[in-house]
Protein backbone atom coordinates (compact mmCIF):
# COMPACT_ATOMS: atom_id res chain seq x y z
CA UNK A 1 0.00 0.00 0.00
CA UNK A 2 1.21 3.48 -0.93
CA UNK A 3 0.19 6.87 0.38
CA UNK A 4 0.66 10.44 -0.82
CA UNK A 5 3.61 12.65 0.02
CA UNK A 6 1.59 14.93 2.30
CA UNK A 7 0.26 11.93 4.22
CA UNK A 8 3.74 10.47 4.64
CA UNK A 9 5.02 13.80 5.92
CA UNK A 10 2.23 13.95 8.49
CA UNK A 11 3.29 10.52 9.75
CA UNK A 12 7.05 11.14 10.00
CA UNK A 13 6.49 14.52 11.66
CA UNK A 14 4.93 12.62 14.59
CA UNK A 15 8.37 11.07 15.13
CA UNK A 16 10.17 14.39 15.35
CA UNK A 17 11.16 14.64 11.68
CA UNK A 18 11.04 18.23 10.44
CA UNK A 19 9.03 18.89 7.26
CA UNK A 20 8.09 22.10 5.42
CA UNK A 21 4.75 23.73 6.19
CA UNK A 22 2.14 22.80 3.62
CA UNK A 23 -1.59 22.64 2.91
CA UNK A 24 -3.71 20.49 0.60
CA UNK A 25 -5.75 21.87 -2.30
CA UNK A 26 -8.15 20.22 -4.73
CA UNK A 27 -9.10 23.36 -6.65
CA UNK A 28 -7.25 26.46 -7.87
CA UNK A 29 -9.18 28.57 -5.36
CA UNK A 30 -8.06 26.29 -2.52
CA UNK A 31 -4.46 26.51 -3.79
CA UNK A 32 -4.58 30.31 -3.64
CA UNK A 33 -6.12 30.22 -0.18
CA UNK A 34 -3.39 27.83 0.99
CA UNK A 35 -0.64 30.08 -0.37
CA UNK A 36 -2.14 33.07 1.47
CA UNK A 37 -2.24 31.13 4.74
CA UNK A 38 1.41 30.11 4.41
CA UNK A 39 2.35 33.81 4.13
CA UNK A 40 5.45 33.08 2.08
CA UNK A 41 6.68 34.98 -0.97
CA UNK A 42 7.70 31.71 -2.61
CA UNK A 43 5.52 28.59 -2.54
CA UNK A 44 5.87 25.26 -4.29
CA UNK A 45 2.91 23.69 -6.09
CA UNK A 46 3.30 19.89 -5.99
CA UNK A 47 1.18 17.25 -7.70
CA UNK A 48 0.10 14.43 -5.38
CA UNK A 49 0.12 11.10 -7.20
CA UNK A 50 1.48 7.67 -6.27
CA UNK A 51 4.64 7.99 -8.36
CA UNK A 52 8.11 9.49 -8.21
CA UNK A 53 9.75 11.74 -10.78
CA UNK A 54 6.96 14.31 -10.56
CA UNK A 55 9.30 17.24 -10.91
CA UNK A 56 10.78 15.98 -14.18
CA UNK A 57 7.28 15.42 -15.50
CA UNK A 58 6.20 19.00 -14.78
CA UNK A 59 4.26 18.20 -11.62
CA UNK A 60 6.30 20.38 -9.22
CA UNK A 61 6.53 24.14 -9.77
CA UNK A 62 8.25 26.82 -7.69
CA UNK A 63 5.89 29.78 -7.60
CA UNK A 64 6.84 33.36 -6.68
CA UNK A 65 3.72 35.30 -5.82
CA UNK A 66 0.03 34.44 -5.83
CA UNK A 67 -0.36 34.89 -9.57
CA UNK A 68 2.30 32.23 -10.17
CA UNK A 69 0.57 29.91 -7.71
CA UNK A 70 -2.71 30.39 -9.59
CA UNK A 71 -1.09 29.72 -12.98
CA UNK A 72 0.84 26.67 -11.86
CA UNK A 73 -2.08 25.20 -9.93
CA UNK A 74 -4.28 25.61 -13.03
CA UNK A 75 -1.67 23.88 -15.19
CA UNK A 76 -1.04 20.94 -12.85
CA UNK A 77 -4.55 20.18 -11.57
CA UNK A 78 -6.21 17.77 -13.95
CA UNK A 79 -3.09 17.13 -16.01
CA UNK A 80 -2.16 13.57 -16.99
CA UNK A 81 1.24 13.46 -15.30
CA UNK A 82 3.66 11.04 -16.94
CA UNK A 83 6.79 9.86 -15.12
CA UNK A 84 9.03 6.78 -15.25
CA UNK A 85 6.86 5.21 -12.55
CA UNK A 86 3.42 5.91 -14.06
CA UNK A 87 3.95 4.25 -17.41
CA UNK A 88 3.01 5.91 -20.72
CA UNK A 89 -0.62 6.45 -19.70
CA UNK A 90 0.35 8.65 -16.74
CA UNK A 91 -1.86 9.52 -13.76
CA UNK A 92 -4.40 12.29 -13.45
CA UNK A 93 -3.58 14.91 -10.83
CA UNK A 94 -6.53 15.51 -8.49
CA UNK A 95 -4.76 16.88 -5.41
CA UNK A 96 -2.04 19.48 -4.83
CA UNK A 97 0.28 20.14 -1.93
CA UNK A 98 1.00 23.86 -1.56
CA UNK A 99 4.21 24.13 0.42
CA UNK A 100 6.43 26.90 1.72
CA UNK A 101 9.50 27.61 -0.42
CA UNK A 102 12.89 26.73 1.03
CA UNK A 103 16.27 28.46 0.94
CA UNK A 104 18.29 25.34 0.12
CA UNK A 105 22.03 25.05 0.69
CA UNK A 106 22.36 21.31 0.08
CA UNK A 107 20.31 18.32 -1.07
CA UNK A 108 20.87 14.79 0.27
CA UNK A 109 19.35 11.36 -0.17
CA UNK A 110 18.16 9.09 2.66
CA UNK A 111 16.11 5.91 2.82
CA UNK A 112 15.25 3.04 5.14
CA UNK A 113 14.49 -0.32 3.57
CA UNK A 114 14.83 -4.05 4.08
CA UNK A 115 17.90 -5.88 2.78
CA UNK A 116 16.51 -9.28 1.76
CA UNK A 117 20.02 -10.77 1.54
CA UNK A 118 20.90 -10.07 5.19
CA UNK A 119 17.28 -10.03 6.44
CA UNK A 120 17.99 -6.75 8.20
CA UNK A 121 16.90 -3.15 7.94
CA UNK A 122 19.42 -0.96 6.17
CA UNK A 123 19.87 2.82 5.97
CA UNK A 124 21.10 4.35 2.73
CA UNK A 125 22.35 7.91 2.42
CA UNK A 126 24.08 9.94 -0.26
CA UNK A 127 25.21 13.47 -1.01
CA UNK A 128 23.46 13.12 -4.38
CA UNK A 129 20.02 14.22 -3.26
CA UNK A 130 17.40 14.83 -5.93
CA UNK A 131 18.98 12.27 -8.25
CA UNK A 132 17.59 8.84 -9.13
CA UNK A 133 19.36 6.63 -6.58
CA UNK A 134 19.56 3.81 -9.15
CA UNK A 135 21.59 6.11 -11.41
CA UNK A 136 23.90 7.06 -8.53
CA UNK A 137 24.38 3.38 -7.63
CA UNK A 138 25.32 2.57 -11.21
CA UNK A 139 27.64 5.47 -12.00
CA UNK A 140 29.09 6.50 -8.62
CA UNK A 141 28.44 3.71 -6.08
CA UNK A 142 31.09 5.09 -3.76
CA UNK A 143 28.74 8.01 -3.02
CA UNK A 144 26.18 5.75 -1.34
CA UNK A 145 26.63 5.25 2.41
CA UNK A 146 25.14 2.22 4.10
CA UNK A 147 24.36 1.27 7.70
CA UNK A 148 22.97 -2.20 8.45
CA UNK A 149 20.87 -2.36 11.60
CA UNK A 150 21.03 -5.24 14.07
CA UNK A 151 17.34 -6.11 14.64
CA UNK A 152 17.91 -7.04 18.28
CA UNK A 153 19.24 -3.62 19.30
CA UNK A 154 17.98 -1.28 16.56
CA UNK A 155 19.66 1.83 15.20
CA UNK A 156 22.34 3.12 17.59
CA UNK A 157 23.11 6.85 17.90
CA UNK A 158 26.72 6.32 16.80
CA UNK A 159 25.48 4.83 13.51
CA UNK A 160 23.26 7.84 12.84
CA UNK A 161 26.19 10.15 13.64
CA UNK A 162 28.48 8.14 11.37
CA UNK A 163 26.06 8.73 8.50
CA UNK A 164 26.01 12.46 9.30
CA UNK A 165 29.81 12.63 9.20
CA UNK A 166 29.86 10.53 6.04
CA UNK A 167 27.64 13.14 4.42
CA UNK A 168 30.15 15.81 5.56
CA UNK A 169 27.52 17.69 7.54
CA UNK A 170 30.13 18.90 10.02
CA UNK A 171 30.78 21.73 7.53
CA UNK A 172 27.55 23.25 8.85
CA UNK A 173 28.76 23.14 12.45
CA UNK A 174 28.65 20.55 15.27
CA UNK A 175 24.97 21.23 15.95
CA UNK A 176 24.11 19.93 12.46
CA UNK A 177 25.66 16.54 13.26
CA UNK A 178 23.41 16.18 16.31
CA UNK A 179 20.40 17.49 14.40
CA UNK A 180 20.98 15.13 11.47
CA UNK A 181 21.53 12.12 13.75
CA UNK A 182 18.23 12.87 15.50
CA UNK A 183 16.56 13.27 12.08
CA UNK A 184 17.82 9.84 10.96
CA UNK A 185 16.81 8.21 14.25
CA UNK A 186 13.30 9.63 13.89
CA UNK A 187 12.93 8.23 10.38
CA UNK A 188 14.16 4.80 11.47
CA UNK A 189 11.70 4.79 14.37
CA UNK A 190 8.87 5.74 12.01
CA UNK A 191 9.86 2.90 9.67
CA UNK A 192 9.76 0.32 12.47
CA UNK A 193 6.69 1.58 14.32
CA UNK A 194 4.61 1.99 11.16
CA UNK A 195 5.64 -1.41 9.71
CA UNK A 196 7.03 0.11 6.53
CA UNK A 197 8.56 -1.71 3.61
CA UNK A 198 10.18 1.53 2.37
CA UNK A 199 10.73 5.03 3.70
CA UNK A 200 12.52 7.35 1.30
CA UNK A 201 13.37 11.04 1.63
CA UNK A 202 14.65 12.49 -1.62
CA UNK A 203 15.76 15.10 -1.13
CA UNK A 204 16.67 15.78 2.46
CA UNK A 205 17.62 19.47 2.49
CA UNK A 206 19.90 21.67 4.54
CA UNK A 207 18.38 25.15 4.61
CA UNK A 208 20.00 28.56 4.68
CA UNK A 209 19.25 28.85 8.41
CA UNK A 210 20.92 25.46 9.06
CA UNK A 211 17.88 23.23 9.50
CA UNK A 212 17.49 19.72 8.11
CA UNK A 213 14.10 18.88 6.61
CA UNK A 214 12.36 16.19 4.57
CA UNK A 215 11.50 18.03 1.35
CA UNK A 216 9.84 14.94 -0.09
CA UNK A 217 8.68 11.70 1.54
CA UNK A 218 7.67 8.33 0.14
CA UNK A 219 6.32 5.49 2.31
CA UNK A 220 5.33 1.94 1.46
CA UNK A 221 3.83 -0.47 3.97
CA UNK A 222 4.02 -4.19 4.66
CA UNK A 223 0.52 -5.34 3.73
CA UNK A 224 0.79 -8.25 6.18
CA UNK A 225 1.02 -5.78 9.07
CA UNK A 226 -1.73 -3.35 8.11
CA UNK A 227 -4.17 -5.00 10.49
CA UNK A 228 -2.21 -3.20 13.21
CA UNK A 229 -2.66 0.21 11.58
CA UNK A 230 -6.31 1.09 11.14
CA UNK A 231 -5.45 4.80 10.81
CA UNK A 232 -2.99 4.11 8.00
CA UNK A 233 -5.56 2.03 6.12
CA UNK A 234 -7.87 5.05 6.09
CA UNK A 235 -5.24 6.95 4.08
CA UNK A 236 -5.54 4.61 1.10
CA UNK A 237 -6.53 6.53 -2.02
CA UNK A 238 -8.36 4.00 -4.19
CA UNK A 239 -8.69 6.52 -7.04
CA UNK A 240 -4.91 6.41 -7.42
CA UNK A 241 -4.71 2.64 -7.71
CA UNK A 242 -5.44 0.36 -10.63
CA UNK A 243 -9.03 -0.92 -10.19
CA UNK A 244 -7.89 -4.49 -10.91
CA UNK A 245 -5.25 -4.29 -8.19
CA UNK A 246 -7.82 -2.94 -5.73
CA UNK A 247 -10.16 -5.81 -6.58
CA UNK A 248 -7.29 -8.31 -6.21
CA UNK A 249 -6.47 -7.08 -2.73
CA UNK A 250 -10.03 -7.87 -1.61
CA UNK A 251 -9.36 -11.54 -2.32
CA UNK A 252 -5.76 -11.67 -0.96
CA UNK A 253 -4.32 -11.86 -4.45
CA UNK A 254 -1.03 -10.16 -5.30
CA UNK A 255 -1.75 -8.68 -8.71
CA UNK A 256 0.05 -6.18 -10.94
CA UNK A 257 -1.16 -5.44 -14.45
CA UNK A 258 1.44 -5.51 -17.23
CA UNK A 259 1.34 -4.99 -21.00
CA UNK A 260 1.82 -8.49 -22.45
CA UNK A 261 -0.53 -11.10 -23.91
CA UNK A 262 -0.07 -14.08 -21.55
CA UNK A 263 -2.10 -14.01 -18.36
CA UNK A 264 -0.17 -15.63 -15.49
CA UNK A 265 -1.52 -17.35 -12.39
CA UNK A 266 1.25 -18.65 -10.14
CA UNK A 267 1.78 -19.46 -6.47
CA UNK A 268 4.77 -17.82 -4.82
CA UNK A 269 6.49 -14.58 -5.81
CA UNK A 270 9.73 -16.34 -6.77
CA UNK A 271 8.01 -18.75 -9.14
CA UNK A 272 5.93 -15.88 -10.50
CA UNK A 273 9.08 -13.91 -11.36
CA UNK A 274 10.66 -16.99 -12.93
CA UNK A 275 7.47 -17.54 -14.96
CA UNK A 276 7.57 -14.01 -16.34
CA UNK A 277 11.27 -14.39 -17.17
CA UNK A 278 10.79 -17.65 -19.09
CA UNK A 279 7.85 -16.23 -21.05
CA UNK A 280 10.10 -13.41 -22.23
CA UNK A 281 12.91 -15.89 -22.90
CA UNK A 282 10.65 -17.65 -25.41
CA UNK A 283 9.69 -14.40 -27.10
CA UNK A 284 6.48 -13.09 -25.55
CA UNK A 285 5.45 -10.93 -22.59
CA UNK A 286 3.31 -11.48 -19.45
CA UNK A 287 0.04 -9.60 -19.12
CA UNK A 288 0.28 -9.54 -15.33
CA UNK A 289 2.01 -10.64 -12.16
CA UNK A 290 -0.45 -12.72 -10.15
CA UNK A 291 0.50 -14.68 -7.04
CA UNK A 292 -2.44 -16.64 -5.60
CA UNK A 293 -0.43 -17.40 -2.46
CA UNK A 294 0.22 -20.57 -0.52
CA UNK A 295 -3.33 -20.93 0.81
CA UNK A 296 -5.20 -20.66 -2.47
CA UNK A 297 -8.63 -22.31 -2.70
CA UNK A 298 -11.21 -22.79 -5.44
CA UNK A 299 -12.82 -19.39 -4.84
CA UNK A 300 -9.51 -17.53 -5.01
CA UNK A 301 -8.63 -19.28 -8.27
CA UNK A 302 -11.99 -18.23 -9.69
CA UNK A 303 -11.37 -14.60 -8.69
CA UNK A 304 -7.91 -14.78 -10.26
CA UNK A 305 -9.43 -15.89 -13.55
CA UNK A 306 -11.91 -13.01 -13.39
CA UNK A 307 -9.07 -10.53 -13.04
CA UNK A 308 -7.00 -12.02 -15.83
CA UNK A 309 -9.87 -12.29 -18.32
CA UNK A 310 -10.83 -8.64 -17.88
CA UNK A 311 -7.68 -7.78 -19.84
CA UNK A 312 -8.59 -7.79 -23.54
CA UNK A 313 -4.91 -8.20 -24.48
CA UNK A 314 -4.75 -11.70 -22.96
CA UNK A 315 -4.52 -14.38 -25.68
CA UNK A 316 -3.60 -17.30 -23.41
CA UNK A 317 -3.56 -18.02 -19.66
CA UNK A 318 -0.60 -19.83 -18.13
CA UNK A 319 -1.35 -21.51 -14.77
CA UNK A 320 1.94 -22.53 -13.14
CA UNK A 321 1.55 -24.09 -9.69
CA UNK A 322 4.03 -25.98 -7.56
CA UNK A 323 2.04 -27.68 -4.84
CA UNK A 324 3.62 -27.53 -1.42
CA UNK A 325 1.18 -26.11 1.09
CA UNK A 326 -1.32 -25.47 -1.69
CA UNK A 327 -2.75 -28.66 -3.20
CA UNK A 328 -2.76 -29.12 -6.96
CA UNK A 329 -6.17 -30.81 -7.04
CA UNK A 330 -7.77 -27.77 -5.40
CA UNK A 331 -6.19 -25.53 -8.04
CA UNK A 332 -7.38 -27.87 -10.79
CA UNK A 333 -10.95 -27.84 -9.45
CA UNK A 334 -10.74 -24.06 -9.25
CA UNK A 335 -9.66 -23.87 -12.88
CA UNK A 336 -12.57 -26.06 -14.00
CA UNK A 337 -15.08 -24.07 -11.94
CA UNK A 338 -13.66 -20.75 -13.13
CA UNK A 339 -13.77 -21.83 -16.76
CA UNK A 340 -17.49 -22.52 -16.44
CA UNK A 341 -18.43 -19.60 -14.15
CA UNK A 342 -16.29 -16.90 -15.76
CA UNK A 343 -16.85 -18.01 -19.37
CA UNK A 344 -13.16 -18.03 -20.28
CA UNK A 345 -12.71 -17.43 -24.01
CA UNK A 346 -8.96 -18.08 -24.34
CA UNK A 347 -6.90 -21.29 -24.10
CA UNK A 348 -5.34 -22.23 -20.76
CA UNK A 349 -1.98 -23.95 -20.37
CA UNK A 350 -1.58 -25.65 -16.99
CA UNK A 351 1.50 -26.95 -15.27
CA UNK A 352 0.72 -28.52 -11.89
CA UNK A 353 3.51 -30.24 -9.96
CA UNK A 354 3.74 -31.30 -6.31
CA UNK A 355 1.07 -32.26 -3.79
CA UNK A 356 -1.82 -34.19 -5.40
CA UNK A 357 -0.59 -33.49 -8.94
CA UNK A 358 -1.96 -36.86 -10.15
CA UNK A 359 -5.42 -36.07 -8.78
CA UNK A 360 -5.24 -32.67 -10.46
CA UNK A 361 -4.46 -34.29 -13.81
CA UNK A 362 -7.50 -36.57 -13.46
CA UNK A 363 -9.76 -33.61 -12.64
CA UNK A 364 -8.65 -31.74 -15.77
CA UNK A 365 -8.88 -34.87 -17.95
CA UNK A 366 -12.46 -35.52 -16.81
CA UNK A 367 -13.60 -31.89 -16.87
CA UNK A 368 -15.04 -31.98 -20.37
CA UNK A 369 -13.03 -28.90 -21.33
CA UNK A 370 -11.07 -30.81 -23.96
CA UNK A 371 -8.40 -28.93 -25.89
CA UNK A 372 -9.30 -25.62 -24.31
CA UNK A 373 -7.17 -26.63 -21.28
CA UNK A 374 -3.73 -28.05 -22.05
CA UNK A 375 -1.77 -29.91 -19.38
CA UNK A 376 2.04 -29.77 -19.68
CA UNK A 377 4.32 -31.24 -17.01
CA UNK A 378 7.67 -29.53 -17.71
CA UNK A 379 8.06 -25.85 -16.79
CA UNK A 380 9.94 -24.83 -19.93
CA UNK A 381 7.64 -26.83 -22.24
CA UNK A 382 4.56 -25.27 -20.64
CA UNK A 383 5.92 -21.74 -21.05
CA UNK A 384 6.90 -22.42 -24.65
CA UNK A 385 3.41 -23.76 -25.38
CA UNK A 386 1.77 -20.67 -23.84
CA UNK A 387 3.95 -18.39 -25.99
CA UNK A 388 3.14 -20.42 -29.11
CA UNK A 389 -0.60 -20.18 -28.45
CA UNK A 390 -0.48 -16.44 -27.65
CA UNK A 391 1.23 -15.75 -30.99
CA UNK A 392 -1.16 -17.91 -33.00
Amino acid sequence: MKIHEFQAKNIVSRYGVAVPKGLIAKTVAEALDAAKKLEKEVCVVKAQIHAGGRGKGGGVKVSKGLEAVKTNASDILGMQLITKQTGPAGQKVKTLLIEEGMDIKSELYFSVLIDRATQQVVLLASTEGGMDIEEVAEKTPEKILKETINPTIGLRPYQAQRLAFGLKLEQYGPKMIRQAASFFMGLYTAFIQEDCSLLEINPVVITGDDRILALDCKMGFDSNALFRHADTLKLRDLDEEDPAEVEASKHDLNFIKLDGSIGCMVNGAGLAMATMDIIQHYGSFPANFLDVGGTADTKRVEEAFKLITKDENVKCIFVNIFGGIVQCDIIAQGVVTAYKQVDVQVPVVIRLQGTNADKAEDIIANSGLGERVIMVKAFADAAQKAVEISKS
